[in-house]
């Protein structure tokens, strides 16, 4: 043990007198390992914020078709709902006794490119996302009355809104889209950042959403008809059909049985999606950009390493007279095999600790742009064990390519004794 600290010691050393060449090799470790874990943090944190976009939900439900279409657009809104269902179904399942609440969502309108989401106030209570969470108004209330509107947190900042601004919402979506202009909005609300589609979505009431459309017919206004905003609170605002409802149940164990009761059901054609089984369907048509940038990664890290075997062995010529004067103070050839080897660790070493040190930094220093910018939510702490399995197959990998310079000073060292050539 005692020898073995004496090697450690006397690489530390060598490395040291030679700190200005191996600085820039130890930087290009550090810069593999920042990119690797950078990288592996990434695809964790969008992960668990794309598996975490509608926690606590145990099935949504939808008209009849995939499970992945319906997902992406009552969760992710994105893409169209292949139809709507009837107002009288989304009664049916929430007068289920199984069920705890349900949460019906109204999709189809935008603003200035962001998705208009109807639904009723109990959204604010009993949406959850990443691990439980629940939304929170960074100003202002949730709306009360018809044509009131809460912003996301994305759709504020990016378009200037605030509490008491006046929106007009239009029908439909894309450069053909025509306004409801006739019934503006009051901003009410904003919500605060969530790293969901939560941020990039405006909230309105069922009643709102139907009170916009009550003078369109076909997706276009009648003509020669109009009700203005005031008129229009005299008529009936029961919503007649829905795009999907959000359901949490009292027992989690029912949900096979409910799933199916549902998809059964014979007033309409219905699907129950459970939203972790879809969305893990989903993320693995989205895994091929993960594994590209991982082998991407992963050949910057051999290349940082190949550089420091590289160094290690190019500096071998002028080191031979140094390991010569090691073996005649005693050291064998496994000696001088050693300490290159645990030179080209403690190289490895610090790289990583200092690669991983300036990732875990720019992570906390850039989280809350992050999520305020990108709606990408990054939670600072000591690496996670995966993260840590990473820098170990590093550290794994610095002493294998660090092997290669200290088997060929082996041989020279055989070679050489007392008389090293130049």
């Amino acid at each position: 043990m005692q020898r073995l600290i004496s090697l450690l010691l006397l690489a530390a050393r060598s490395a040291w007198n030679r700190r200005f060449t191996l600085a820039l090799v130890m930087l290009s470790v550090a810069l593999s390992t920042a990119l690797l874990v950078g990288i592996e943090r990434v695809r964790s944190q969008v992960r668990a914020g794309f598996t975490g976009a509608v926690s606590g939900t145990d099935l949504v439900v939808g008209a009849r078709g995939g499970p992945v279409q319906l997902m992406l657009y009552a969760v992710f809104h994105l893409g169209g709902a292949s139809n709507n269902i009837g107002w009288d179904s989304a009664r049916m399942i929430a007068g289920r006794p199984e069920v705890l609440w349900t949460v019906p969502l109204s999709m189809g309108d935008s603003h200035r490119g962001y998705p208009v989401v109807g639904t009723t106030a109990d959204f604010f209570a009993r949406y959850r996302f990443r691990g439980g969470r629940t939304l929170a108004l960074a100003s202002g209330r949730p709306f009360g009355d018809i044509l009131e509107t809460v912003l996301g947190s994305e759709v504020a900042s990016r378009l200037g809104y605030a509490e008491g601004d006046s929106i007009v919402l239009a029908h439909g979506g894309g450069p053909h889209a025509r306004l409801h202009d006739d019934k503006p909005f009051i901003v009410t609300g904003v919500l605060g950042p969530t790293g969901t589609p939560v941020d990039r979505s405006l909230y309105i009431s069922l009643e709102s959403m139907e009170a916009i459309h009550i003078d369109w017919r076909g997706g276009a206004p009648v003509r020669g008809f109009s009700i203005s905003a005031e008129q229009v609170r005299r008529f009936n605002l029961e919503p007649k059909a829905v795009t999907a409802v959000l359901v949490g149940l009292k027992n989690r164990r029912t949900v096979f049985a409910l799933q199916r009761e549902i998809q059964e059901y014979r007033g309409e054609a219905l699907s129950a999606v459970m939203p972790g089984v879809a969305l893990d369907q989903l993320w693995s048509l989205l895994g091929g950009w993960e594994r590209a940038l991982v082998a991407i990664s992963l050949l910057v890290t051999f290349t940082g390493l190949a550089g420091l075997s590289s160094t290690i062995l190019a500096g071998l010529g002028e080191r031979r007279r140094e390991l010569a004067i090691l073996r005649s103070a005693g050291a064998g050839p496994l000696d001088i095999t050693a300490l290159l080897a645990f030179e080209g660790l403690l190289l490895t070493a610090c790289g990583i600790v200092l690669g991983t040190a300036a990732i875990t930094l720019a992570t906390a220093v850039m989280a809350p742009w992050l999520l305020d910018r990108f709606g990408l939510a990054f939670e600072v702490g000591a690496p996670v064990a995966r993260e840590w399995l990473i820098m170990g197959g590093i550290l794994a990998l610095g002493l294998l390519t660090s092997l290669i310079p200290a088997v060929r000073a082996y041989f020279l060292s055989l070679s050489d004794g007392l008389s090293p050539s130049s």
